[in-house]
């Protein structure tokens, strides 16, 4: 079963976006997914993207964003679902930027609700809403996922699976979380951690072997991209995660035959 390969990683200057952009094909990935300092120069202007980035496949196929839910963050959405739309993005990938501190089961129902209405107007344009977890943001805890998946209506938001921030969140068990939603998973964040720290894949104290065998297992074909953010050279990066992740996918293959 083939997935699609997508490389991330936050640019701090012009040398090191145009090494991002000019990269990741030659790398061996299939797509970009653009942290928001990437694509935000040009949300006004998209043609001015599709001038410079258009003929690279996968050059914006997630855009990552964030916000409160607030009035204000959700128009700003509606407006990148239309900036993605122009651009031919698949996913948008959203980051709920409110402290986990006194959410209530009941924010967490109503920020789904929310979300699920936000997912809707996203399809209408062709675009997938993905929820990306985090710590210490509204759904991080174990519980947390149930609530909000089970509030969730007519699977109008996915879910983005990141690695590290579960076990930063204290989930250990990232397998079972892959398993139990399966049906919502529709994008995969894969990075490591140790000591407080996001590091290279393969380099830190996850076991993924575990979460290489519940992917297959549960027959995913979508995007997984490494979501490098240790502060390492950018090609070294990307090079060292494909590796990690094609390796560790094809050794459970391996392992049962495939």
């Amino acid at each position: 079963m083939s997935v699609k390969y997508a490389f991330s990683r936050p640019t701090q200057t012009d040398e090191e976006t145009t090494q991002l952009f000019g990269g990741y094909r030659s790398a061996g990935y299939d797509g970009l997914q653009l942290k928001a300092g990437q694509y935000a120069p040009y949300l006004a202007d998209p043609g001015r993207f599709m001038a410079r980035y258009g003929t690279l496949p996968g050059a914006g196929a997630a855009l990552i964003t964030g916000g409160s839910l607030d009035e204000a963050s959700r128009a700003q959405l509606e407006s990148l679902f239309a900036f993605a739309e122009r651009i031919g993005t698949e996913r948008v990938v959203y980051c709920h930027g409110v402290s986990r501190k006194n959410v209530t089961a009941d924010d967490i129902r109503r920020y789904a609700d929310i979300l699920s209405e936000l997912g809707k107007s996203a399809a209408q344009r062709g675009i997938a809403l993905s929820l990306h977890h985090h710590y210490d943001q509204p759904v991080m805890y174990r519980d947390d996922f149930d609530i909000f998946f089970e509030r969730v209506k007519d699977r109008a938001v996915g879910l983005t699976i990141d690695t590290a921030h579960l076990v930063k969140s204290g989930i250990e068990d990232v397998a079972e979380v892959i398993t139990a939603f399966a049906p919502f998973i529709d994008n995969f964040h894969m990075k490591d951690f140790e000591d407080g720290e996001w590091r290279v894949l393969g380099r830190g104290a996850i076991d993924f072997g575990p979460i290489f065998k519940a992917i297959r297992d549960t027959g995913y074909t979508g995007w997984i991209s490494a979501d490098e953010e240790s502060g390492g050279g950018i090609m070294d990066g990307m090079a060292t995660c494909l590796s990690f992740l094609r390796k560790g996918l094809e050794l459970h293959d391996n392992a049962i035959g495939r």
